[in-house]
């Protein structure tokens, strides 16, 4: 059985391991992205788990998952926020498949998480899917027929960017900004509050962290809105770390986007959380990996 080793590299970590031929996980790991070190500091990382996976095992190809906007057919990096210096015109494809003499893919990080979804997860069978990740900014990704749609420069659905209320819907809507509330509100220091202790205050009736929640759950209730008038997906999947808590989150969510989203087309749009967590971004790799060798086998 042929295996692969899959990388996601992320802001706060880069999560790795060996994925089968039949998308299976036999092993993995993650170790801290050290994001100040730059794109040649990720790119040593990498280079040093594929080293250390190819003692143990045959590897058929490279799956990447990564922060930044992709250049999917060059395999490399045309634009990257501020978090990670230096990691624009970084060419991992190249690099690597010289280095290591076998085929490596590479894929923007939330291209990633929602081909994950729709191939085998929250929203498979979908024909238009939405895909937001929620964390300390959003990522966006649209799949049409199961194919990322990735606009004429490689930049489609970076809706982190989308201009709201005199900001951006990921400065007023990430889960980060949660905290940030949280602790001015309280006149505490922000090191004291995480989204963890905010959504269990919450439950047990904090006043200041459940209006800090219903004020994100609004904007995201309304960026989600106005990304549906546009795009009219069949299917929005919600993930991040903070979707770990759909049993609070969600009914405010649907109530957020039916204050803002007309009847006619919230009825007909499902909202989902994802399935698969910090796992989507390596399975979403290797699904598109073998969409882009054209094996046909997802």
């Amino acid at each position: 059985m042929k295996k692969y080793v899959s990388i996601d590299i992320g802001g706060t970590a880069i999560k790795h391991g060996i994925i089968g031929e039949n998308a299976d996980i036999i092993v993995k790991g993650k170790m801290p992205t050290e994001a100040q070190k730059g794109g040649p500091g990720i790119m040593e990382k990498v280079v040093r788990i594929i080293e250390r996976y190819r003692k143990d095992y045959e590897l058929s190809g490279i799956c990447i998952s990564t922060a930044g906007m992709v250049d999917v057919e060059k395999g490399e990096i045309f634009y990257s926020a501020p978090l990670i210096p230096d990691y624009a015109g970084t060419k991992i494809k190249e690099e690597l498949e010289k280095r290591f003499s076998i085929p490596c893919e590479v894929e923007n990080d939330v291209n990633c998480a929602g081909l994950a979804e729709n191939v085998s997860g929250a929203a498979k069978g979908s024909r238009i899917t939405l895909c937001l990740t929620i964390g300390t900014g959003i990522g966006g990704c649209i799949l049409i027929d199961g194919k990322v749609f990735h606009g004429f420069g490689g930049s489609a659905c970076e809706v982190g960017y989308m201009y709201m209320d005199g900001s951006d819907f990921q400065t007023l809507g990430a889960a980060s900004i949660l905290t940030k509330k949280v602790a001015a509100k309280k006149r505490r220091p922000q090191e004291e509050w995480n989204g963890y202790r905010i959504f269990e205050a919450a439950k047990q009736g904090d006043t200041v962290c459940l209006e800090a929640i219903d004020e994100m759950t609004d904007v995201l209730g309304k960026g989600i809105a106005n990304i549906c008038y546009v795009l009219n997906p069949e299917t929005v999947v919600l993930g991040g770390g903070i979707m770990a808590q759909e049993g609070f989150l969600k009914p405010r969510i649907q109530e957020s986007i039916r204050r803002y989203l007309i009847s006619d087309i919230a009825d007909k749009t499902a909202v989902v959380f994802a399935k698969y967590q910090n796992d989507a971004g390596m399975l979403g790799a290797y699904y598109h990996f073998q969409k882009q060798s054209g094996t046909g086998r997802f």
